[in-house]
């Protein structure tokens, strides 16, 4: 039985666009012009993915994606245009339960063709999705941010040349949630930086790192040129350039943001990130993480961090939205340890 695709916008161009994009596929595909109409389609039909533009008249994508989660949880790829505030929005629709987004066709900085190669790639990935790990996501508990910072050793004072172990995580399609726990579960007194790689666009790291900054007592950063690797504090990878780090001639680890793509299919790569790292610590004091997502960045990183000894998680496919990634890397041998995500989480938070 061929699988059900709703295209969900209020520019004809842009669903003939889609339409035209994912039909190669060989899924059924149906529109709707407007929030309300997709409601009403997608609670009479089970759509194995459901594309969802944002703003719309009668319905916006939001309360869409709302009504439609609540009502019969459905894989819903958010279209989003590259602005700041469609960036803010698409979070919110991913804290609701949309699983990932893609960019209005023609938006996107790179060619058309890659585009659409991305556009195809996710809707395959999603409509694989058993609708049993599609939940309506519960928020985040609100943690109130203390003014006065922590008064352990751990503090503001120390610098990077007193690390003494990393955790590098990366994550791709359904991360967003799983980073957003992560960084609303560390305590105050937390030892280690933690250095993020999700892939996302440079308005939406922005928007997304000041988004985790409101949730955690801790401090989340996007990164930038020569930023200081702080233990305690948070570091989500700035979109459109690679994450890699450079050690002072004073022993301080600094942020080096790489504006050549080279072969990476992802900017920011997980895998630039992780074997960057090797570089400026030792092995022993690395922690390589890799979440739910699609394809196969990180696999390389996370076997050079443990054949050189250090220490890897990867997501179970048991937990993963997308077991693409983590089980890239699980093959390849690259995964000291697979863990459910809950497991992950717990291992995160009580490192020694």
């Amino acid at each position: 039985m061929a699988k059900k695709i709703l295209i969900v916008d209020d520019s004809a161009l842009v669903r003939k666009q889609l339409t035209d994009m994912i039909k190669e596929l060989g899924y059924e595909i149906d529109t709707a012009k407007n929030g309300q109409e997709a409601v009403d389609k997608a609670t009479a039909t089970q759509y194995d993915v459901i594309t969802m533009d944002i703003n719309m008249p009668i319905m916006d994508g939001l309360e869409a994606v709302k009504q439609i989660m609540a009502k019969k949880p459905t894989a819903i790829l958010m279209v989003s245009s590259l602005t700041t505030a469609d960036a803010s929005i698409t979070m919110d629709a991913l804290d609701l339960g949309a699983i990932d987004y893609i960019s209005k066709p023609g938006t996107m900085n790179v060619g058309r063709s890659q585009n659409t190669e991305s556009i195809i790639q996710k809707v395959k990935s999603l409509s694989r999705i058993p609708t049993r790990r599609l939940k309506v996501r519960k928020a985040a508990p609100k943690r109130k941010r203390k003014v006065v910072k922590s008064s352990s050793k751990y503090s503001e004072n120390l610098s990077s040349i007193d690390i003494e172990k990393i955790i590098l995580i990366g994550s791709s399609t359904g991360g967003p949630r799983l980073i957003d726990q992560i960084c609303s579960s560390l305590p105050q007194n937390y030892k280690y930086p933690i250095c993020i790689v999700q892939h996302m666009p440079e308005q939406f790291t922005s928007s997304f790192a000041s988004r985790l900054n409101r949730n955690s007592v801790l401090d989340v950063h996007e990164t930038s040129n020569n930023m200081e690797i702080l233990p305690g504090n948070i570091y989500l990878a700035r979109g459109g350039v690679h994450l890699r780090f450079n050690k002072k001639i004073s022993g301080k680890i600094v942020v080096r943001e790489e504006q050549d793509k080279g072969k990476s299919f992802f900017q920011p790569s997980v895998d630039d990130m992780m074997n960057s790292v090797l570089d400026v610590l030792k092995p022993s004091q690395v922690i390589g993480v890799l979440l739910t997502g699609i394809g196969d960045d990180g696999a390389i990183g996370m076997l050079n961090i443990k054949n050189a000894g250090g220490y890897t998680i990867g997501e179970s496919e048991h937990s993963a939205t997308i077991y693409g990634m983590p089980k890239v890397a699980f093959d390849n041998g690259g995964v000291s340890q697979q863990l459910d995500f809950k497991q992950i989480l717990h291992k995160i938070i009580t490192f020694k």
